[in-house]
C-alpha cells in the first residue's frame, strides 16, 4: 500500500472540504478521513490510490465517474443517498470547466449524429433486461402513482397522442423514434399514418420486426435518416427524447424541419425532452461515456432558437421531472436484478458506468437539477389543438 503523504492529506481535506456541505465523508485508502463533523456521514467515499484523489480534487465533474467505473472509487453502504446528495452540490452556473468541455464538444452534425448514437446500438437484449416489453427508453407518465413501469409507459404514450388531438386520417413524422412504441402506438389506437426517423439501426431493425409482426407496416414507415432530411408537409410533428441529442449549435436545423414540415393550417406538434432551468453544459463525464454531443436545453432557448424561428405558438408545456425520477428508479431496479448477466457480458466496468449513470439522473430528476418538459406547439396561424388544457389531459377518449 502506498503511504499518505503530506500532499494527499491536503488534497482529501480540499475534496472533503468540496462534499461536506451534504454530509459525505471520504476515506483514504489507509483508512484515514479528514471527515470531523459530529453528525455521522449519508456514506463514504473510498478512494483507493492517489492518481484518483488527485483526478477529483482537479476535476471531480469527470474523474468521479471515470474512477467509479474503474473500480478505484467506491460508494460504501448504498449508492443511491451518496450520489443523490453529491447532486446537491451542483450550483446554479456552470464552472468553467464544463463551459470550456461544452465549447471544445465536437459539433453534432450528421456525421457525428450517427457515431454518437453508439449508445442507443449497444444491443436489443440488453436494453430488454431492463426496460418495459416495449422497450420505451423515456421518461414514463405515472397517471397513478401505484403503476408499473410498463403501465405508466403506455400511459405516457396515451398522453402524447392525447396531447396532439391525433384524429384518424392524421399524418405524423416522428423524429427519433426509438424502438417504434409510439409510432406503433399511435397508428394502432389513433388511425394514423407514420414516418419515424431514427439513425439507430439496432433500434430500427427491431420496429420494422415488430411492425410486420403486428400488420401495422402499411401505416408506419421506419426511416433510417437524420431529421434533418425530413421531407414533406404532415398534420403533426413529434419528438420524444431527441431534443435533448440535437445539440445547441444545431437548434435552427431542428427549426428549419418544423418551419416547412408542419403544416400551417391545423397543423400541432410535440416536444418532449430533457432540460434545464438555466443553461449549463452536461456533465462531463456524460458527455463523454453516454450522451455524446447531447446537451439539455431550458425552456427559453428551445422558444427562441426552435420554435420562435420556425414561426411556431406554445400552447401547452408539462414539466414531468418527478415522473422521470419514478422511471429511473424503475430502470435501476431492473438493472440491479440482470446485474450477473450484464457483468458477464458487458464486462464489471461497463457495469459500473450505468449503475452510475441511472442513479445519478434519478438524482438529478429527483432534486430538480434536471427537468423533463412537454410543449405542445400550432403554427401561429393556426387555432390550439384544444379549446381548455383539460380536453389535452381528457381520459379515456380516442379522438377520430
Amino acid at each position: 500500500m502506498v503511504r499518505v503523504g503530506m500532499v494527499d492529506r491536503w488534497l482529501a481535506e480540499r475534496v472533503q472540504r468540496l462534499v461536506a456541505p451534504v454530509a459525505v465523508r471520504l476515506e483514504l485508502w489507509d483508512g484515514t478521513s479528514p471527515f470531523s463533523a459530529s453528525d455521522p456521514p449519508v456514506g463514504d467515499l473510498v478512494v483507493r490510490d492517489r492518481r484518483t484523489l488527485l483526478g477529483l480534487a482537479v476535476n471531480p465533474d469527470l474523474w468521479f465517474g471515470e474512477t467509479y467505473a474503474a473500480g478505484r472509487l467506491a460508494i460504501r453502504g448504498a449508492a443511491e443517498p451518496v450520489v443523490e446528495a453529491l447532486s446537491r452540490l451542483s450550483g446554479p452556473a456552470a464552472t468553467w470547466r464544463a463551459r470550456l468541455g461544452a465549447l471544445l464538444a465536437p459539433p453534432n452534425s450528421l456525421r457525428d449524429a450517427r457515431r454518437n448514437v453508439y449508445h442507443y446500438d449497444l444491443g436489443n437484449d440488453f436494453y430488454q433486461l431492463w426496460l418495459d416489453p416495449d422497450l420505451v427508453y423515456t421518461c414514463a407518465y405515472y397517471a397513478d402513482p401505484a403503476m408499473s413501469l410498463a403501465q405508466a409507459q403506455r400511459a405516457k404514450l396515451d398522453l402524447v397522442c392525447r396531447k396532439l388531438r391525433l384524429r384518424t386520417g392524421d399524418t405524423v413524422v416522428e423524429a427519433g423514434c426509438g424502438w417504434g412504441a409510439l409510432a406503433l402506438h399511435m397508428a394502432r389506437h389513433y388511425g394514423v399514418t407514420v414516418k419515424a426517423f431514427n439513425v439507430s439501426r439496432e433500434q430500427l431493425g427491431f420496429a420494422r420486426a415488430r411492425a410486420a409482426r403486428e400488420g401495422l407496416s402499411g401505416q408506419v414507415e421506419f426511416i433510417d435518416d437524420d431529421y434533418r432530411n425530413v421531407r414533406g408537409q404532415y398534420d403533426v410533428f413529434v419528438s420524444v427524447g431527441m431534443l435533448e441529442h440535437v445539440g445547441l449549435r444545431h437548434f435552427h436545423s431542428l427549426s428549419d424541419v418544423l418551419h416547412r414540415t408542419v403544416r400551417r393550417q391545423g397543423g400541432r406538434g410535440l416536444l418532449h425532452f430533457i432540460g434545464r432551468d438555466v443553461p449549463i453544459p452536461l456533465n462531463a463525464w456524460i458527455r463523454r461515456r453516454v450522451f455524446p454531443g447531447a446537451y439539455p436545453p431550458t425552456l427559453a432557448e428551445v422558444t427562441s432558437r426552435v420554435l420562435g424561428p420556425a414561426g411556431m405558438s406554445v400552447v401547452d408545456v408539462e414539466n414531468l421531472r418527478l415522473h422521470y425520477a419514478r422511471t429511473l428508479e424503475h430502470w435501476s431496479a431492473g438493472f440491479a436484478n440482470a446485474a450477473d448477466q450484464i457483468k458477464s457480458t458487458y464486462g464489471e466496468a461497463f457495469f459500473r458506468t450505468w449503475e452510475l449513470y441511472l442513479a445519478g439522473a434519478q438524482a438529478a430528476f429527483a432534486t430538480g437539477w434536471m427537468q423533463l418538459f412537454q410543449i405542445v406547439f400550432t403554427p401561429r396561424e393556426s387555432p390550439p389543438p384544444a379549446w381548455t388544457r383539460a380536453e389535452l389531459l381528457q381520459q379515456g377518449e380516442v379522438v377520430r
